[in-house]
């Protein structure tokens, strides 16, 4: 039996260079360490949808990625509650253009997205018919927050820098020659996922329709930007984990204007 062969190089990316505003809530200042529950080793969600079952949602034909990575987990989220919601292609570039201005009947202005705005959008207007309560940056690089994030509350929303090199990779991790060369940060472009598991070896995501792996190591080298986000569609009502002051992030929400 043949290898399956795996060729990227013709899908789309679209996310753009982070925008960093010191308003974006922290993660770490909601968290409780002592009362957290302990978080699993492995965990994986959304087991009802085939693994090439998420719909491409035009992502390989316009740079929707920011927007198609939300409506991902709007999918994952509603499966978890056994009501799942599957987004239309069209509601998903709806989204797109009105963040960024995108013509679907000229493709003027596909120029791509930025993730926070997409975020705040998500908040403030709702993409599908869906919006946010919250979200809140993880820290760079750390792999606890990623799992922690993922386990309480039904995946994360982020950002990579991908290399060339994972163009044509199965599993996306860092090639043997390093992060330089077609290895290089964001020497392919910008690139917005989903998280809705981890392991040991490193993530499971949502990309371009389908599930895949990145490595941890390719975490590490690339992921440029990461997000919890709490929804309704997740948690069912504004509940929260124990561990996590939902409470606090209330009050702050409440200093954020837009």
């Amino acid at each position: 039996m043949e290898a399956q062969i795996i060729d990227h190089s013709k899908m789309r990316l679209g996310k753009s260079r982070p925008v960093y505003d010191s308003r974006t809530l922290q993660l770490a200042n909601y968290l409780n360490t002592e009362a957290l529950p302990a978080t699993p080793a492995t965990y994986m969600y959304a087991k009802n949808i085939a693994a090439g079952g998420w719909g491409m949602m035009d992502n390989d034909k316009i740079g929707d990625c920011t927007c198609a990575a939300a409506g991902h987990l709007i999918m994952e989220w509603t499966d978890d509650n056994n009501a799942m919601v599957t987004p239309t292609d069209q509601q998903i570039v709806s989204a797109y253009s009105a963040i960024t201005g995108y013509d679907p009947a000229t493709g003027k202005n596909d120029n791509g997205a930025v993730e926070t705005k997409v975020l705040n959008y998500w908040r403030n207007t709702g993409i599908a018919g869906h919006k946010i309560f919250a979200y809140a940056a993880l820290e760079p690089n750390n792999q606890e927050h990623i799992k922690l994030a993922t386990f309480l509350f039904g995946g994360c929303y982020i950002g990579v820098e991908l290399p060339l090199s994972a163009q044509k990779q199965k599993v996306w991790s860092v090639p043997p020659g390093g992060a330089k060369g077609s290895g290089a940060p964001a020497s392919w472009g910008g690139h917005a996922v989903c998280v809705v598991g981890y392991d040991s070896h490193g993530l499971t995501i949502i990309t371009w329709g389908t599930t895949k792996k990145m490595t941890w190591s390719f975490w590490n080298a690339y992921c440029d930007e990461a997000y919890a986000i709490i929804s309704t569609d997740f948690a069912g009502t504004n509940t929260a984990p124990s561990g996590f002051d939902f409470a606090a992030l209330q009050q702050d929400l409440k200093q954020i204007v837009a």
